[in-house]
């Protein structure tokens, strides 16, 4: 059985959310991911996260304990958790979009760039339901 595990969480962004605590929110990931070998992608609106987490399953669930506390969002539901046989963004601390500004900002290799526009133009034909709800959300977003 594989140790490496995947999660993917919605939650409601709140007001006093702004771009300053997003900031702070990824300097947290670029600094702690790395020592818990943590990756993934954190896509926001103004009123909405989803974030998708990989990395070895006593971090991945003990991060996610972390987040759910995190008084910068309401409403965190957890949409997806298994095991997979490998990372989609393995080079990624933890990268991010902000829908509202059509951006994106990650440090990430040019391959899990590649994987990510796929995933988020709906050009990769995925049977994947976690990639699908990444999918899914973007689009409602």
């Amino acid at each position: 059985m594989s140790s490496l595990y995947r999660l993917i969480y919605t939650s409601f962004r709140k007001p006093e959310c702004n771009e300053h605590e997003i900031q702070n929110i990824l300097a947290s990931c670029k600094k702690n991911n790395p020592k818990r070998d943590i990756t993934g992608i954190l896509l926001h609106s103004d009123k909405r996260f989803i974030q998708y987490i990989e990395g070895n399953k006593d971090e991945v669930v003990e991060l996610y304990e972390l987040i759910k506390k995190d008084s910068r969002h309401t409403s965190v539901n957890q949409r997806n958790f298994e095991a997979i046989d490998d990372r989609i963004f393995p080079s990624w601390e933890m990268g991010y979009k902000d829908l509202d500004m059509v951006q994106f900002n990650t440090d990430a290799s040019v391959a899990d760039q590649k994987t990510f526009n796929g995933i988020i133009k709906g050009e990769l034909d995925f049977d994947d339901n976690a990639l699908r709800i990444l999918q899914l959300f973007f689009k409602m977003a």
